[in-house]
């Protein structure tokens, strides 16, 4: 969350950071409800102080008349408390509550607008392939090489499923372990996560466990989630912890199975493995010192270029907009990488986001460093997709098919798959 001491003096930027994310948060209802906070916990200061001198003044000698009416006023005092408590706590529950909604800031750069039509391409890199044929989408691939079985999955789990099959279990293994000694070499810890994240580790990184908007995967009566990303687990692995200045920064990466349900997620562009219910991902993570966090951004974005580019594989990146940035990210960036059976002559589809988050994120699960002066600091927290498995095999198998129907490696996977070449069943 951001700076709640910060609602009523910066209430007209709020507002239009609301506005330009196309949110509808009633900023307002939650200034009244943090003013009526504020006074109710007066009124219950005040009736504690009463109360505590009411109680030092039965200590002394008195008559009884007088000891009869200290005793009838503590009881009052004890029953107005716990009333003004009472109403405090749903107050103050409600307040937080509410006070959760509100955005993250946008960077003054992040371009204005509401969905991901309006991101705006800052870089492209790489040749387009071009095919002496019609190239086929990865699903028509993976059909004729006996690759992934999409029916049988959903028969067995439901729509949005897959088996991985033969040479495509390899070269999933082998984009992981690609991905991973990349991060490896510039300084991240490696990490295998927990699949399941209590709710309020979720509600804290910023992902909403329920409702019909969630796109998370709730496990009944237990308070827990499936995750969507690692990002949760790494967020939440130092909630409620006091770092020191000097572990600054952590940087880790976490490998993970990612669960979504994908509410609203249908169309062409959904197809196959493009969007799906489970899939796999390494994920990076760093926590570090705001005056840091920028240039880490520009890191994380790098090394997701680099894994990309060593794949050979055409991408853009593009500056995400307002409207698209998601709660608590203060800027993000994605690579969308060139995948030629998407659409009707090939399209940029989306394989990795990284986005800086600045405190938001630590507010929320109260992680904090101590300065050099002693004083508590809240930790910039930014993520980044080192590789999600998935979108990486379709953009591998769609930009790398042969006429004759085989399926080339990029050469940099080739030292992980043991072969250079996917071809069909003999």
């Amino acid at each position: 969350m951001i700076d709640l001491k910060e609602l009523k003096a910066r209430r007209d930027e709020i507002a239009h950071n609301i506005d330009v994310r196309y949110m509808h948060v009633d900023i307002d209802a939650i200034i009244a409800l943090q003013e009526e906070r504020s006074v109710l916990l007066q009124e219950v200061e005040e009736l504690r102080a009463k109360r505590n001198e009411n109680a030092q003044k039965m200590k002394g000698k008195m008559d009884s008349d007088v000891r009869s009416t200290l005793i009838a006023e503590g009881k009052a005092l004890k029953e107005s408390i716990a009333e003004k408590e009472g109403k405090l706590s749903q107050i103050e529950q409600d307040f937080q509550s509410q006070a959760r909604t509100i955005p993250n800031y946008a960077h003054p750069k992040a371009p204005v607008g509401k969905e991901d039509k309006d991101n705006t391409a800052v870089k492209f890199w790489g040749t387009v392939p071009q095919f002496s044929f019609k190239p086929l989408d990865h699903v028509q691939i993976a059909e004729k090489l006996d690759l992934i079985d999409f029916d049988t999955a959903t028969r067995v789990s439901g729509p949005k499923f897959y088996y991985l099959k033969r040479e495509a279990v390899i070269l999933q293994m082998a984009l992981e372990r690609y991905a991973m000694d990349i991060v490896i070499k510039h300084g991240f810890t490696p990490f295998i996560t927990p699949d399941v994240a209590k709710e309020e580790i979720l509600s804290g990184i910023g992902f909403n466990p329920r409702g019909e908007e969630s796109n998370i995967y709730t496990i009944e009566d237990t308070g827990t989630c499936l995750v969507g990303t690692a990002e949760i687990t790494l967020g939440g692995y130092y909630a409620n912890q006091i770092l020191s200045k000097d572990q600054l920064p952590i940087k880790m990466a976490g490998l993970s199975h990612c669960f979504r349900r994908e509410a609203g997620g249908a169309g062409q562009y959904s197809k196959g493995l493009y969007r799906v219910h489970q899939f796999s991902k390494l994920e990076m993570f760093i926590y570090c010192t705001p005056e840091q966090s920028e240039a880490f951004h520009d890191v994380l974005l790098s090394i997701e270029e680099e894994i990309f580019s060593g794949l050979g594989i055409a991408y853009r990146v593009v500056d995400t907009c307002t409207g698209d940035l998601g709660a608590p990210a203060y800027r993000k960036f994605d690579i969308e990488a060139w995948m030629p059976g998407r659409g009707d002559d090939g399209e940029y589809g989306e394989v990795t986001s990284t986005s800086n988050c600045t405190d938001y994120q630590a507010r929320s699960l109260a992680i904090r460093y101590k300065d050099e002066d002693g004083k508590m600091q809240f930790p910039h927290m930014l993520n980044g997709t080192a590789v999600a498995l998935s979108r990486a095999m379709v953009a591998v198998l769609e930009n790398y098919q042969q006429e004759d129907g085989s399926i080339l490696i990029p050469p940099n996977l080739v030292p992980y798959t043991g072969f250079s070449k996917i071809e069909g069943k003999q």
